[in-house]
């Protein structure tokens, strides 16, 4: 069979339509209710991937105040739609889903404190309110043990103001305003030896 331009163009364009309307769900249109999409009926919100400090954009899909799907922003400046492994899976962190594709809540996210006392063998739950307060009594005691307000340096002595025994880490499961406000924070008690968990 001899292959003209107009036939060639007829083929190609019977051969995009077939495979449009099988994408769509054609012929099997009584199956329609089984294809429908996951974020169907859900409310979209813009936010920031949590995992380093790149800060690309993500948007969650929310029903009923569970996140069905996360995905790329495409009109975000600095991904432009693109995740990696981790900004992939950032809803996981939350939900996983079940045999029959239902969100349920995670089983391994901690939600409550853990706390091995020291030499102890095993972790037990303890308050909130119990975990900040003990954290606080800490960082206290220890800056005020090895606090430093002056030092020499050469032949002279320059204020200082800082303690040389604690470490501040931050994190990248926060914003970067409230990094920032940490970062403050931690000066302001004299803590000089600071680093972030996404260059780690």
């Amino acid at each position: 069979m001899r292959i003209t331009r107009r036939s060639f163009l007829k083929i190609g364009a019977a051969t995009a339509a077939s495979a449009s309307l099988s994408g769509l769900g054609w012929p099997h249109a009584a199956d329609a209710s089984q294809n429908r999409l996951r974020i169907r009926y859900t409310k979209e919100f813009h936010t920031i991937c949590t995992f380093c400090g790149v800060g690309c954009g993500i948007i969650c899909h929310v029903r009923d105040g569970v996140i069905i799907n996360t995905e790329g922003d495409p009109d975000h400046p600095i991904n432009e739609g693109t995740l990696c492994s981790k900004g992939s899976s950032i809803s996981n962190i939350s939900y996983v889903f079940d045999e029959a594709g239902r969100p349920k809540v995670n089983p391994k996210r901690l939600t409550k404190v853990l706390y091995r006392e020291p030499g102890g063998d095993s972790y037990q739950e303890k308050e909130w309110d119990w975990a900040l307060d003990a954290i606080a009594r800490r960082i206290k005691e220890t800056r005020d043990a090895t606090f430093e307000v002056a030092a020499t340096v050469g032949d002279r002595e320059v204020t200082v103001n800082r303690t040389p025994a604690i470490g501040w880490l931050g994190s990248a499961f926060c914003t970067g305003e409230e990094n920032y406000l940490f970062h403050k924070m931690a000066r302001a008690i004299g803590v000089i030896r600071m680093d972030h968990c996404a260059r780690l």
